[in-house]
């Protein structure tokens, strides 16, 4: 999203996955504290695997918003610094600061305490994510470069102000 359309565009489609999650959850509560079908055997189950959910909620979105504010900002400013050469510098870079805070902050806010819990979740988890971002990058050139001779767009942010809560703003610089 912010190789090709640039920082503003991601911000937007950001803040709308968070507003898409706080839906779900606040459905997923209301389903937990309305009185069940009267045919309905399974409300315990229910409520034991989504009343979790405060703690996952907070953990997420607190995880999902540094997580993905930092990969977009890492990879804007990685494609000024690389004059737009070198994507998969980008994609793996920014990967690696956003899915590490977007790790540390979630696994730590959800599972600190649990009799589970061992640091090197956090670290497999990580892993687990950049390992995935590398063995797609090849996919991930296709459509990149798809979309930007298909469109005709390539945003460099140059003149971007990259704080997250300006969603109306698009100053950017196309090249």
């Amino acid at each position: 999203m912010t190789e090709v359309y640039g920082y503003h565009q991601s911000r937007r489609v950001i803040w709308l996955g968070f507003l898409c999650n706080l839906i779900f959850v606040v459905f997923a509560w209301l389903g937990q504290i309305l009185p069940p079908a009267s045919s309905w055997t399974g409300q315990d189950a229910y409520v034991t695997i989504l009343g979790y959910t405060p703690r996952l909620l907070a953990a997420s979105f607190l995880g999902y918003l540094a997580g993905e504010f930092s990969n977009s900002f890492v990879l804007a400013k990685m494609k000024i610094l690389t004059k737009g050469r070198w994507l998969w510098t980008r994609t793996i870079g920014s990967t690696i600061i956003g899915e590490g805070l977007d790790t540390i902050i979630f696994i730590i806010g959800a599972y600190v305490g649990a009799s589970f819990f061992t640091p090197w979740m956090i670290f497999w988890h990580w892993l687990a994510k950049i390992a995935i971002e590398v063995i797609f990058t090849p996919l991930t050139y296709l459509i990149i470069n798809y979309l930007k001779k298909n469109e005709s767009i390539d945003t460099y942010d140059y003149k971007t102000n990259f704080n997250p809560l300006r969603i109306l703003e698009r100053k950017t610089i196309k090249q």
